[in-house]
C-alpha cells in the first residue's frame, strides 16, 4: 500500500472472529500480531461481523460484488480483499487466496488510480 500512498491509496484491515475463531484477541492484540507476524503498517478497525444476521453495514454493500470467479455473497474466509474507489464504488473483490501483491490486484489498483 505504501507504493501508492502518495496517490491517495490506503489499506484498511478489518478483523473478524467468524472463521474458526482465529481472531479472539482485542483490537490492540490483533494489530500487534498483524504488525509483528505480517509486517502490517496500515490501520486496523475493531472486530466486526462480516456474515450473518449481525453483518456490519459495510459488508452488506461489499458482499454484493462478485469476485473474478463470479462469487458474491458471504465472505469465504479471512483475508478476502475489496478495492474501493475514492467515490465509494466497489471496484473489485479478491478471494482470500489471492495475495496482496498478485498481478490482478496490483493492476486493478493501478487502473483505479490512473
Amino acid at each position: 500500500h505504501e507504493q501508492y500512498a502518495d496517490r491517495g491509496f490506503s489499506v484498511l484491515g478489518v478483523p473478524c472472529n467468524q472463521f474458526l475463531e482465529q481472531e479472539p484477541g482485542s483490537a490492540d492484540e490483533i494489530s500487534t500480531f498483524c504488525s509483528t507476524t505480517y509486517g502490517v503498517t496500515f490501520p486496523m478497525t475493531e472486530k466486526i461481523e462480516v456474515n450473518g444476521d449481525e453483518r456490519h453495514p459495510l459488508y452488506t454493500e461489499l458482499t454484493q460484488v462478485a469476485d473474478a470467479e463470479g462469487r458474491d455473497g458471504d465472505i469465504q474466509w479471512n483475508f478476502e480483499k475489496f478495492l474501493i474507489a475514492s467515490d465509494g464504488e466497489v471496484i473489485a473483490r479478491f478471494a482470500p487466496q489471492v495475495e496482496p501483491n498478485d498481478p490482478q490486484i496490483v493492476s486493478a489498483i493501478a487502473s483505479a488510480l490512473a
